[in-house]
C-alpha cells in the first residue's frame, strides 16, 4: 500500500509519501450510536505505520469504483477474533 499526502503549512505545501503492507482490517461497530461505525485499515513498513479510517459511506463509494475490476485483486484473508 502507498500513502500519498498533501498538507497546506504556513503558506506552503508539504507532501509526505509513505507505504507499507496492509496488516489488519478493523471493522469497529457500535449498536448504541451506529453513526459512529468506522472501517479501520492498519498498514506498517520499517519505516511508518499508521491507521486509516474510512466511515460505512467511504467504503461503499471504495467499493462501487472497484467492483466491476475484481482480476486486480489477487488474495483476500478472512480472519475472525472471538472477544
Amino acid at each position: 500500500m502507498k500513502l500519498r499526502v498533501k498538507k497546506l503549512h504556513e503558506n506552503k505545501v508539504l507532501r509526505f509519501e509513505a507505504g507499507g503492507e496492509v496488516k489488519e482490517i478493523l471493522i469497529n461497530e457500535d449498536l448504541l450510536h451506529p453513526d459512529k461505525e468506522s472501517v479501520s485499515l492498519c498498514f506498517k513498513s520499517h519505516n511508518s505505520s499508521g491507521i486509516i479510517d474510512l466511515t460505512p459511506r467511504e467504503v461503499d463509494r471504495l467499493y462501487n469504483s472497484i467492483k466491476n475490476k475484481k482480476q486486480l485483486i489477487k488474495d483476500i484473508k478472512i480472519m475472525q477474533f472471538e472477544k
